[in-house]
């Protein structure tokens, strides 16, 4: 049998009980070693067998006595280990003894000895040995779990002992002849493979008031949680709620929450995450948590104290994580924001009354991870009240300030600039979440100031510590960078209130005048971080001056100036990793928003050559850029003056505007697998535009807020732009064109009829569609027809033999003479008046047979009522 076979058997067994091994056995012997054989090894056979057959007696005088005095020379006999092929038998002989002990507790002391064993090495005498009696090994550690339900505090603690010897295994005492030692990692696998993580786990319930079994439980199930496996089989046995809850038990020793917390740490990392905080995301694991964790927030002292307690916040920060977990419920929520803020913000509640942060190590963690639950809690919007109330954008804001000398008294200078840099980071994702707020304490105020401080010459030299201090040794680059992101994310939600506020207090000419420094700051040690506080600055521009043209106003030359700069950067640069890629979408994002629509910043931009260098950047073929570029292009090519610089431009080779835009379109077409001959012709005169996308394409409906196919080829696909640009340039007197382009450029002068033919081809489905639907109206012949191919589609969808006991539903209606499917619902559009002859006219109409006249029913003099049979009328 397998070991993965040996594990689910092991697990469906009964307690007490063991699964016989299907490998042939012998009757095993053992020595009895006198005082003069034990120097040299030698054993006398002794039968296990006997000894089990003994022990299943009953009712027989001195029996006790005799059973006793044979186990005692079991055990006499295995004082130097356990030989893995006795051990079935050991073990039957440990529960037949762990079942007398009720009635006769003197069987107490030989399970003990026998237990005691079980902590030295097991031997094996051939190396197949580990494998062949490896399911026997299994059952027989698993039963050590089983033997937890018996009543004895002494059996209870050995067998806790036992397991932890696992992982402490001692060499054996003596050497014993023909045996060597099982492997150190034997015992571990085979009580994976038992299962006896899971026992150990549900014997806690038997447990609740016995603290020092407790305890020597949860020290096992320490050693047993360093397993992957084992972690699993606690997860299912829920050990995690089960834990989490018993932790504000009673203990002197404080080795409950240590051992309890450790388990849940080890849990976490090696088992299902999810699982774990699906479990403890209940009121009575986080009532637990909040009460410890408040103990040791204001009572504890020690060293040991403080890294448990922030311990205990970690995991109650992935508990967080889940929306489902009830911290508003519990008041924990609310507790963790107090303790978040109380240094900041003064607070009159008791429980942070004359408490203070030290610049211990622990503090130190312990407010950087306050900061870290906060960011959870912000995205979780029925928090946003609690946030509110507890004033924590107020307490965050209080960071967005220059360091003052000497006024640093909780922290050193190092851990407050890393405290200052994770504040400001927070802020980024708590005050886009609470605008009110970040308004009513003047964010933008502090912000800008703070960003005139990072600007400025004093001197500042900055420890560059932790992940946000990166690259910020000897600087102030990460208290910009950090700042840039806070704008980035208020200037992103486009709430106009912040942007004008930000507008008012000059925040333009400031981030303008900020680009510049950086420029002629330029370090190559840095080069990373100034190249994403320039995008920063850019994007954040793009915000504010985005249909605002009084805005763009703002921006006016020097903002043209520094777009310049930067597309005037080394081509090669692009794909050196740092960044400049990203800097170059910035900016040709910034070419959109803070240029076009305001007409002396695009005639400077034109008069600065801009439009050549927008056209070197199209040059160099990249994808990425093309499409934006074009876009822009198409937008320039409004303003008069744009032309002549398109025209004027000369690339590569002397390549021209036009040129270099057919080519574009050549290439895109390849790409999309459009049908040209090998001189750029129209191959599929009725499909001219087709791509072999279009075509394996299948039809799906989507929801009416999605664009469809068509919008998504003209927004993704560059062909529509580059008809838009040469269409501005009138398709006229473009220079540098070869045959082959000339051919390519009447096909895109076209490219809007063939759009439109396409239009034209979908109307003309739509009217074949109906005409026959009006000729199975009005034509007999053609009706029957109709008829006849949908109940040859309705049979050839069918079984071509029926299942057995099936039944067989009907799918038409008789005397039907319609060519759909039939619903439940029918809407019946009134008939007109002029047929009926009005409100007034005879309303017995059904009970009459009208002639048909012209394929409508007219109104008729003569009727005759004829009596018909009723009829059910299916619905």
């Amino acid at each position: 049998m397998s070991t993965a076979e040996a594990a689910a058997t092991a697990q469906a067994r009964a307690p007490g009980s063991r699964i016989k091994s299907s490998s042939p056995r012998q009757i095993p012997v053992v020595g009895v070693v006198t005082e003069d054989e034990e120097a040299q090894g030698v054993s006398e056979p002794m039968d296990l067998n006997r000894v089990i057959k003994l022990l299943e007696e009953t009712g027989k005088d001195d029996l006790e006595e005799k059973q006793l005095k044979s186990v005692k020379k079991v055990v006499q006999c295995y004082q130097n280990g356990l030989p893995l092929r006795d051990l079935a038998q050991i073990f039957k002989i440990l529960n037949l003894c762990a079942g007398k002990i009720k009635k006769q507790p003197h069987f107490i002391e030989p399970a003990y000895n026998i237990l005691k064993l079980c902590g030295l090495p097991f031997l094996k005498k051939k190396v197949s040995d580990e494998i062949t009696y490896a399911e026997d090994t299994a059952n027989s550690i698993a039963l050590l779990g089983d033997l937890m339900i018996i009543p004895s505090s002494e059996l209870r603690i050995q067998i806790c002992k036992c397991i932890i010897d696992f992982y402490h295994a001692e060499p054996p005492k003596k050497h014993i002849t023909g045996y060597q030692q099982a492997s150190s990692s034997y015992k571990i696998k085979m009580a994976e493979v038992g299962g006896l993580a899971k026992t150990m786990v549900q014997s806690l319930a038997l447990l609740e008031n016995q603290l020092v079994e407790k305890l020597w439980v949860l020290k096992a199930l320490q050693h047993l949680s360093a397993s992957e496996v084992n972690c699993t089989l606690m997860v299912k046995a829920q050990a995690a709620s089960g834990i989490c809850a018993h932790l504000n038990d009673p203990d002197p020793s404080g080795q409950l929450l240590f051992r309890s917390s450790e388990i849940l740490w080890n849990l976490l990392e090696k088992s299902s995450k999810e699982e774990i905080i699906q479990q403890l995301s209940n009121l009575e694991c986080l009532l637990a948590l909040k009460k410890v964790f408040k103990n040791l927030f204001t009572r504890g002292l020690s060293h040991y104290d403080r890294q448990l307690r922030n311990d205990i916040l970690v995991i109650t920060t992935i508990i967080s994580q889940n929306p489902g977990a009830p911290m508003i419920e519990c008041g924990f929520t609310r507790d963790l924001i107090l303790f978040a803020t109380f240094n900041e913000v003064k607070s009159q509640n008791p429980l942070v009354k004359g408490l203070k942060f030290s610049n211990s190590y622990e503090d130190f963690e312990l407010k950087k991870l306050l900061f870290n639950i906060i960011v959870t809690f912000c995205k979780d919007l029925s928090t946003i009240q609690l946030l509110i109330d507890g004033k924590v954008i107020l307490a965050l804001l209080t960071y967005v300030k220059k360091p003052e000398k000497h006024k640093i008294v909780e922290w050193s200078a190092a851990q407050y600039e890393e405290l200052q840099l994770h504040a400001i980071a927070t802020l980024s994702s708590v005050a886009p979440f609470l605008i009110d707020e970040y308004m009513l304490y003047q964010g933008n105020a502090h912000v800008l100031a703070f960003l005139e401080w990072c600007d400025s010459e004093d001197s500042f030299f900055s420890h560059g510590n932790s992940f946000h201090g990166t690259g910020g040794r000897g600087n102030k680059f990460a208290q910009m960078r950090y700042s840039l992101r806070l704008l980035r994310a208020m200037v992103y939600l486009e709430h106009e209130t912040i942007n004008k506020d930000l507008c008012e207090k000059r925040a333009i000419q400031q981030l303008i005048g900020i680009f510049k420094n950086t420029i002629s700051t330029y370090n190559d040690k840095e080069e990373a971080i100034l190249l994403e506080i320039q995008s920063d600055i850019l994007l954040i521009l793009s915000g504010l001056c985005e249909h605002h043209i009084p805005r763009k106003e703002i921006f006016g030359t020097e903002g043209v100036d520094i777009i310049l700069h930067v597309m005037k950067t080394d081509p090669k640069k692009l794909q050196s990793g740092l960044g400049y890629n990203v800097l170059l979408f910035s900016t040709l994002d910034s070419i959109w928003c803070c240029i076009l629509g305001c007409y002396p910043s695009e005639d400077y931009f034109l008069e600065k050559e801009g439009i050549f260098l927008l056209l070197d950047l199209m040059a160099l073929n990249q994808k990425k850029f093309c499409n934006l570029i074009l876009g822009i292009m198409v937008e320039f090519c409004d303003n008069p003056k744009t032309a002549a610089h398109v025209n004027a431009w000369r690339g590569k080779k002397d390549q021209t505007a036009a040129s270099l835009l057919i080519k574009l379109w050549r290439k895109e077409e390849k790409e999309l697998g459009v049908k040209r001959d090998k001189h750029g012709k129209i191959v599929d005169t009725k499909k001219p535009l087709f791509t072999s996308f279009q075509e394996e394409q299948k039809i799906t409906p989507l929801p009416a807020n999605c664009p469809t196919t068509a919008v998504m080829d003209v927004a993704e696909n560059i062909r529509a732009k580059i008809y838009a640009v040469l269409g501005k340039l009138d398709f006229e007197n473009l220079p540098g064109l070869s045959a082959e382009d000339f051919v390519i450029l009447c096909i895109i002068h076209r490219y809007l009829d063939f759009k439109v033919q396409a239009t034209h081809k979908q109307r003309e489905l739509a009217n074949k569609s109906w005409e026959n639907f009006l000729a199975r109206t009005s034509n007999v012949k053609t009706l029957k027809k109709a008829k006849r191919l949908q109940e040859k589609g309705i049979e050839s969808s069918r079984y071509s033999e029926r299942p057995p006991n099936a039944i067989f539903h009907r799918t038409d209606i008789e005397g039907l003479n319609t060519t759909v499917p039939s619903g439940g619902v029918v809407t019946v559009e009134s008939t007109p008046a002029r047929l009926v002859g009005g409100p007034l006219a005879d309303t017995d109409i059904a009970l009459k047979k009208l002639p048909i006249r012209g394929g409508a029913l007219q109104r008729v003099k003569a009727v005759k009522t004829v009596n018909e049979p009723e009829k059910s009328v299916p619905t």
